[in-house]
């Protein structure tokens, strides 16, 4: 039976039809968005906040269906129980994420889901990722942070953006990844000469952060959003299974070692230079646990980190309810309609009908692509903290 099951996985009749019921699905959720964004937000934002979280998560719930129950991936988290109880999943939280990984943003994901805040989870992204159907227009509609990467333009953005998600009536988690774009071992070796030109912390496992993004936000994060999560994800290097999309969709399970630091906003040093340095320092410590978790599979045995206790949340039932119903509802008249066309006998039909499959197999080729840690951009290899020479840069996720 497990073979079975694990052939069914690996199959690409089954990856054409959750890629059929993936972006049909998106489709009609973000016409949805549209028509609230624009008749209804104007008018009454905290109703279409309300709305949207659903729509968001059914959008997004379908790639955690993917991680946890296709593929069996599983996430251990490290952090105080008694915090945990206490403030995850009830409050506005502005997330601090490393940037390692192909997945290290849908096994974040896979938490927000077990917390309840799937829905609301915003990021700070590269302005043209908005015009891109689907997961982009989601992102716009549901109000993340959009940016250029010109700092002129981009500090009135951040101010603006970030007031208005403090605003949102139920937990919203908002995500940064401070290094601005993907580690990779060129982009590596840019922050790497950057930080000695300038006198900055060298790091062996990060980018040097840019921080231009994180204190234009701490003003408006003050007083309205509690507390920043420091998160460390790292995954066993020794697993025969790599964290791609590839391997999840293909039904292999990877498991997601994340470790959690509640940190209340007030702790942030008010002026931008202190504050700069205190997410220098704060990285000094990630590259101190990540080194630590490589070399020993403990992210406290060397780091000098006090040890919290493991935690293992359960999944919840949702994201595979979610994608049946929606499974239901995109396959039953697309397999209809493929199948005629397919059966017609005329060469137009047949050829339209290959066309249609063809087309999803290529879009789920393209959001593969994209999650790629050597298909991101080359934003941070020649100019790893900065456009310009400002050590200070601008905090942009870039991939």
């Amino acid at each position: 039976m497990s073979s079975l099951l694990e052939h069914i996985k690996r199959s690409p009749v089954a990856h054409l039809l959750m890629t059929i019921t993936f972006f049909t699905s998106a489709i009609i959720l973000n016409i949805l968005q549209g028509i609230l964004y624009y008749f209804l937000r104007p008018f009454w934002k905290y109703a279409y906040r309300k709305l949207n979280y659903y729509l968001c998560y059914s959008l997004y719930s379908q790639l955690v269906f993917m991680a946890e129950w296709w593929s069996g991936s599983d996430i251990v988290v490290y952090t105080d129980k008694e915090v945990f109880k206490k403030y995850f999943g009830k409050e506005h939280a502005f997330l601090i994420l490393n940037h390692t990984y192909d997945i290290d943003w849908l096994i974040g994901w896979i938490f927000c889901d077990r917390v309840g805040v799937l829905g609301n989870c915003k990021a700070y992204a590269k302005k043209s990722i908005q015009y891109v159907p689907t997961m982009g227009w989601a992102w716009k509609f549901s109000e993340s942070v959009f940016l250029e990467r010109n700092w002129d333009k981009d500090k009135d953005t951040i101010g603006r953006q970030v007031a208005q998600l403090c605003q949102y009536p139920d937990p919203m988690f908002l995500l940064l990844f401070a290094e601005g774009t993907r580690f990779t071992e060129d982009k590596h070796k840019a922050s790497v000469a950057f930080a000695t030109e300038k006198g900055l912390p060298i790091l062996k496992h990060h980018l040097n952060p840019r921080t231009k993004g994180f204190t234009s936000s701490l003003p408006e994060l003050r007083g309205k959003v509690p507390a920043i999560y420091n998160i460390q994800m790292c995954f066993d290097p020794t697993a025969p299974v790599k964290p791609t999309v590839m391997n999840l969709l293909l039904g292999k399970p990877v498991l997601g070692h994340m470790f959690f630091e509640r940190i209340p906003v007030e702790e942030v040093p008010e002026k931008e230079e202190d504050a700069a340095q205190w997410l220098r320092d704060l990285y000094c410590k990630k590259d101190k646990m990540m080194e630590s978790f490589l070399k020993t599979g403990d992210y406290f045995k060397t780091s000098g980190v006090p040890r919290v206790e493991a935690i293992r949340l359960n999944r919840r039932p949702f994201s595979i309810i979610n994608m049946s119903v929606w499974a239901v509802l995109t396959l039953i008249p697309m397999v209809y309609c493929l199948t005629c066309l397919l059966t017609s006998g005329s060469t137009v039909y047949v050829s339209i009908g290959l066309i249609i499959i063809s087309v999803f197999f290529i879009l789920l080729y393209l959001l593969i692509e994209q999650t790629k840690i050597d298909k991101g951009s080359s934003y941070g290899k020649t100019t790893p903290t900065t456009p310009t020479k400002d050590p200070n840069g601008s905090n942009l996720k870039s991939d």
